[in-house]
This record gives structure tokens, sequence and C-alpha cells, in this order.
């Protein structure tokens, strides 16, 4: 029976094991940018294992390039280090062993979660923006009316579901009922019901707005909803019914 110690699983948990993150793909001078005419994973952290292409630097007006870089390199950065770390010391346990002890390997299990959930949120939070955003489909916002009421509506219940939540706040559709959800999040593994797919995403840690913001938390999400990317919720939200 291997000892796995607390000091392995925090050094893996953290990301250190998968060492430094640099940011790539961020094209200069490219700050209006846009993504999402496609929903396509194969560039995804957990397929590549390398961190997904910011399609941007900054957005004016919204996010400075001081804000999104140490977010994207430390952060989502960080929590892909973390589950590429945590997967390969699971999966070297199932295949070679030795195993590891049950108190550690449970932790490990629920971090690799936890982490895994938070690249994918990441990336979604990332592509989710743009500097000036389109109007909706028509089926997005015919679906958003007829739950909601109106699309005002809608965006001032996710509103107060951001302004709620400690960590994240979505726009979900559920394929079991097809109904959309505004849901909020205190952490990576909790608060999205499951096989819900996250339409719209925003970030509402500190880390994510403060060196903008201060603590002005209200103000960023009232921002974001100026830049929420409709295409990228199109695809997703045709995915989601497919």
């Amino acid at each position: 029976m291997s000892h796995f110690s607390r000091r392995n699983f925090l050094f893996l948990s953290s990301g250190a094991a998968a060492g430094t993150m640099l940011v790539p793909g961020a094209a200069a001078g490219d700050d209006n940018a846009e993504t999402g005419e496609g929903l396509d994973f194969s560039s995804s952290g957990l397929v590549t294992g390398k961190p997904k292409a910011l399609p941007y630097k900054s957005i004016p007006g919204f996010l400075s390039a001081e804000q999104i870089a140490p977010h994207y390199t430390a952060h989502y950065g960080g929590a892909l280090r973390g589950y590429t770390g945590l997967d390969a010391a699971l999966e070297k346990s199932i295949k070679t062993g030795p195993a590891i002890e049950p108190h550690a390997y449970g932790a490990m299990q629920r971090a690799r979660t936890s982490k895994g959930n938070s690249v994918v949120l990441h990336e979604m939070y990332f592509d989710g923006m743009v500097a000036v955003a389109p109007d909706p489909a028509a089926e997005v916002r015919r679906a958003i009316e007829k739950r909601f009421g109106s699309l005002d509506r809608w965006a001032d219940d996710f509103q107060a579901s951001a302004r709620a939540a400690s960590g994240w706040a979505f726009l979900a559709i559920h394929p079991v009922n097809g109904k959309l959800y505004n849901l909020l999040s205190n952490e990576h593994a909790q608060g999205l019901m499951w096989m819900a797919d996250p339409l719209v995403v925003i970030d509402v840690y500190e880390h994510a707005f403060y060196v903008d913001y201060k603590n002005r938390k209200s103000d960023y999400v009232t921002k974001f909803m100026n830049h929420i990317n409709w295409n990228a919720v199109g695809a997703r939200y045709r995915a989601g019914r497919a």
C-alpha cells in the first residue's frame, strides 16, 4: 500500500508538477477577436493537456490585459496543471500500482473533479465574451423569453444569481426536460445540475475582476452583460438540443 502523502497531494493538486504556464496564442493587437461560431472541444486543455489559446488579450471597456493575463495563467492554467497531475497519478495507480492510501485517494478524486470542471468552465467563460456583443439568435431569444418572460427578466435574474454566487453563475439548458435554468455555484464541483449544458458562464471569484474593479463585483456583473458572445451561446444551445 502506497502512503501517498499530503505534501504530494498538495503538490499535484496545485498544478506545480506540470511546470510553469505561459500565455500562448493571444494575438497581439487583436483585442476584438470573436469566437464561438462552432462547438469544437478539440483544443480544450482536457483534450490536449495544454491551455486553450485566448481569443483576445483584453476586452476594451470591460477587462484589461492586466486583469485577464493572471486569471488565464494562474487560475485557468493552475487548474489545468492540477487536473493533469492528478489524472496522471490516478491513472498510474490504476494501471501499474501501487494502490493509493484510501484517504488520499478520495481527496485526489474530488480534487480532479473540481479542477477538471474549472478547466472547462474557464474555457467557456473566456470563449463566451467579446468586445461587442452580437444579438442573440432568434431561437435562443425565443427559448429565453418562453422560460423567463423576456430577455430583460432573464438578465435581471442572471445578474442576481451572479451577485449571490461566490464562484460561478450559469445559464444552462437541461436535456431531460429541455428547460433553461439560471444556476449558481460556490465551488467548481457544486451547483450545476447533472447533465445540464452551460450556455452563458460568468466567473465571479474575486480573481476574475479584482484588478479592474476592486470590490465592485456588481459593476463587473453589470458590464459582463454587454460582452456576452451570443454566437457562442447559440452554438452551445444547438448542441444542447441535439
